[in-house]
């Protein structure tokens, strides 16, 4: 435990996420109360808001560990309220410090605290961080911002360099990522197009460092037309309410949807092409790419449904394709296949069969022995088959996922990882830095798990980053969370052209995603156009987590979003 005292409620979030950035492996206790209230800890900083002075005040108190075995045998004996002031009395400052700042103005009273304190912390564990100050989710919003400005990239490269003390290295990466996801929203209309997320909560089995909404499949494998039965109602009740707006991009995730048999999958696909017009009588997703919709065009013209020659199948599919393209603003269908004991040759066959255009297998690692121990319930075989049957069914954009940082994972392992997926040659590569959740069984049950290292480099991030250049892929989307193996971030890779909209849709929040399904989250964008700084204010709408509440009070759901979109312009 980490405590820290303030002697007023203030910037709490900030504090707090900043020195757990340097300590991850310990909770962290940040209040305004009494020094006899916290717990004993690690260290207790105090932090003091002298508004009189325009100061801000730092001292870190350590334990003072050289007291005698005698003088802890007297300290035990004496009253709690002694214990409290013995305690304190073998405390010592190993560090202080303070900054000048003016609490009339609370966004550069913030930055200038963070800067202070992360000096001090690097002073006091001996250590730097990749991102400097920078703790939240999104740092590429920064860069992406100021480019809409017009800032020039190394007035962007000098802001960051002092507002947020973050190394050289991420802010090039942050700023290539930035000018790469504004090359390709350029297609998106923020007011009025949408995304539609479809959730699958289920899951072979639960990960070790899972926190997602996933439930067992076997629990659910004889109800699960129950949950698509609910599904419908809601997708339903989307495509009509979104009628007047257009559909930019669907992603269909989990959980694990190809824990869907190969007909539940078909149902799955069939409706949201049907209810959101998206799709052609042969029940294929139609895009507003030209290349796709080429190459449905001869796939018409070689299989001509009328019985008509070539000639006339080809101009038939012409004027389809015309209206299509008229109909529907479809730039990508995403389905994740992520786990390998959840695919089959006919599952595959049903996603290709519907024109889905990207999908991901996801080993994680290609090392047997993390796989058990995380509870994948595969092998590395496993995932080289699911691959190739996917390969063989005529899906062309797969994308896999990595996680750097596992249990008991180091250079040669990751290095093994990095090499079988290479030989594989994906279209697509997303590398995670390992997040310990709350939620997850990892943390829940850490003491079983002291002794396995969890680590991450600047050589091992190194190595992936080498391994997407020799892919030919580009950074284009990136994302930060808490408690992350060496505090780094997860990113996205991606050949040129194939990239995924919604993963930095969601991650920029610059337009509306309606989510359907069991712990799904609706985030609706609102654009003020009126306002010269073009302001977004986003609201949320939670769908309940548990699978069986979701299928019992669907209506419910749709009910609460029919209020909210009754209330509000969209």
């Amino acid at each position: 435990m980490i405590t820290v005292q303030l002697n007023e409620p203030n910037f709490e979030y900030d504090i707090h996420s900043l020195v757990k950035a340097f300590y991850p492996q310990h909770d962290v206790l940040v209040k305004a109360m009494p020094r006899e209230e916290f717990p004993e800890s690690v260290f207790h900083l105090v932090v003091n808001y002298d508004r009189k002075n325009h100061m801000i005040d730092f001292k870190f108190f350590e334990h003072n560990q050289k007291e005698t075995q005698e003088e802890d045998d007297v300290a035990k004996e004496e009253t709690v309220a002694q214990d409290h002031e013995n305690r304190a009395m073998k405390e010592k400052i190993a560090l202080d410090g303070s900054v000048q700042v003016d609490f009339e103005d609370r966004k550069k009273t913030k930055n200038e605290l963070k800067q202070q304190l992360y000096y001090l912390l690097t002073v006091y564990a001996g250590k730097t961080l990749p991102w400097g100050t920078l703790t939240g989710i999104r740092p590429t919003k920064i860069p992406m911002e100021l480019l809409e400005e017009g800032k020039s990239e190394d007035e962007i490269r000098s802001y960051m360099k002092e507002t947020y003390l973050a190394s050289d290295e991420k802010i090039d990466l942050s700023l290539s990522v930035a000018k790469r996801e504004l090359e390709l929203l350029s297609r998106i209309d923020y007011e009025n197009g949408y995304s539609l997320y479809v959730g699958i909560p289920f899951c072979p089995s639960t990960c070790l460092y899972c926190s997602f909404t996933s439930y067992p499949l076997a629990k659910w494998a004889n109800r699960m037309d129950e949950y698509l039965d609910a599904l419908e109602k809601e997708i339903a009740f989307t495509a009509e309410v979104c009628k007047h707006k257009v559909l930019n991009s669907v992603y269909i995730g989990g959980g694990t949807p190809t824990t869907l048999s190969a007909e539940q999958m078909d149902r799955l696909l069939t409706m949201i092409g049907s209810y959101f017009d998206i799709a052609d009588e042969q029940g294929r997703m139609i895009y507003a790419d030209e290349h796709v919709n080429e190459i449905d065009v001869i796939d018409e013209a070689q299989n001509p449904m009328d019985g008509a020659g070539t000639e006339n199948a080809l101009t038939d599919a012409d004027n389809k394709m015309e209206k299509a393209r008229k109909q529907t603003q479809l730039l990508e269908f995403t389905v994740e296949a992520g786990r390998p004991d959840s695919v089959t040759p006919d599952k595959f066959k049903v996603l290709k069969a519907h024109n889905v255009g990207r999908i991901s297998i996801n080993p994680q690692t290609m090392n047997q022995k993390t796989l058990d121990l995380i509870g994948r319930k595969h092998t590395v075989e496993d995932i080289k088959n699911a691959y190739a049957m996917a390969r063989e069914a005529g899906l062309d954009n797969i994308n896999m996922d990595m996680i750097l940082g596992l249990p008991g994972e180091g250079v040669d392992e990751v290095y093994h990882t990095l090499n079988e997926i290479k030989a594989m040659r994906p279209e697509s590569l997303t590398v995670h830095s390992l997040a310990i959740k709350r939620a997850s069984r990892l943390n829940i049950l850490r003491q079983q798990y002291t002794e396995l290292s969890i680590k991450n480099t600047d050589s091992i991030i190194a190595m992936t980053e080498q391994t997407a250049r020799d892919l030919n892929m580009q950074p284009y989307y990136m994302y930060r969370q808490k408690n992350m193996a060496g505090n780094f971030e997860n990113v996205g890779y991606a050949v040129a052209g194939l990239e995924c909209i919604y993963n930095i849709l969601i991650m920029e929040e610059k337009q509306t995603i309606i989510a359907c399904g069991a712990g799904a989250s609706t985030k609706v964008v609102f654009h003020n156009e009126g306002d010269e700084n073009h302001s977004v204010r986003i609201e949320r709408i939670e769908n309940v987590k548990d699978v069986r509440s979701y299928v019992e009070r669907i209506d419910e759901m749709i009910e609460r979003k029919r209020k909210f979109f009754g209330e509000n312009e969209f």
